[in-house]
């Protein structure tokens, strides 16, 4: 695995780390580039992660932002991704609104994965068979090892064609729309943002466990052709010690 390590000592920490590599990634980016492309995912710690973000000193006007995943719910629902960011980020900073790329979960979510993978086939110019690739996509872990909306038994871990899909995760009983793992592995700079000690065992499975893609799908990580930075915090590490 082509993969790096930052270790911290809480969450907050991890996400400010995350945060100041974030920046760092962009800059150099957009030092080569017209613009950037970044996508970004939700929870708890991504929260602290774009608290962070709404701080900094950072012209955002020609960074495209985009989601790796989202839940089936419309915006301004407590479980949307996009309202977690929106509320803690880009509302706080005035984010430019033609660079934001949300994924329109309030429609059927078949209709919103196509309209998604549109999208991004237009802001990349991509042709037929092409995929994006990404500045960053920063992603989360579960403690049962899903990233993205990519859960465990879920067959698109596998799909290697597509760019995003609607998923039904029946654990949850809840649609979701995801990136698939053709675009997550193409990503310049993968971000893992992982905290707390209930992700130490999924963390071990995925470092040092035999690879079980379908029961473990972020193992997708060992594959990914960019370089990928796990941000720890002690709590999340302590069973690789």
């Amino acid at each position: 695995m082509n993969f790096q390590t930052v270790l911290s000592a809480d969450p907050l920490a991890a996400a400010e780390a995350c945060g100041d590599h974030i920046l760092q990634i962009l800059a150099e980016a957009l030092a080569e580039r017209p613009t950037a492309a970044i996508a970004v995912s939700g929870g708890t710690t991504p929260k602290l992660l774009f608290q962070y973000l709404a701080k900094a000193t950072f012209d955002w006007s020609h960074v495209h932002l985009f989601w790796v995943d989202e839940r089936a719910v419309p915006p301004g629902d407590p479980q949307s991704n996009y309202t977690l960011a929106h509320d803690n980020w880009l509302e706080v900073i005035n984010y430019p609104p033609a660079n934001i790329h949300r994924m329109q979960a309030e429609l059927p979510v078949s209709e919103a994965a196509e309209r998604y993978a549109d999208d991004i086939r237009g802001h990349f110019h991509l042709q037929e068979g092409e995929f994006p690739v990404f500045d960053i996509i920063q992603q989360g872990m579960g403690p049962d090892v899903h990233t993205a909306s990519l859960f465990p038994g879920e067959p698109l871990v596998l799909d290697r064609t597509g760019i995003t899909a609607a998923v039904y995760v029946e654990k949850l009983k809840a649609a979701r729309i995801t990136l698939l793992p053709g675009v997550l592995a193409r990503a310049r700079h993968t971000l893992m943002l992982v905290t707390g000690a209930d992700k130490a065992p999924a963390l071990k499975t995925v470092w040092s466990a035999p690879e079980t893609l379908l029961e473990a799908p972020a193992q997708l990580t060992r594959h990914h052709q960019g370089t990928v930075t796990w941000f720890l915090d002690e709590a999340a590490a302590a069973g690789l010690r």
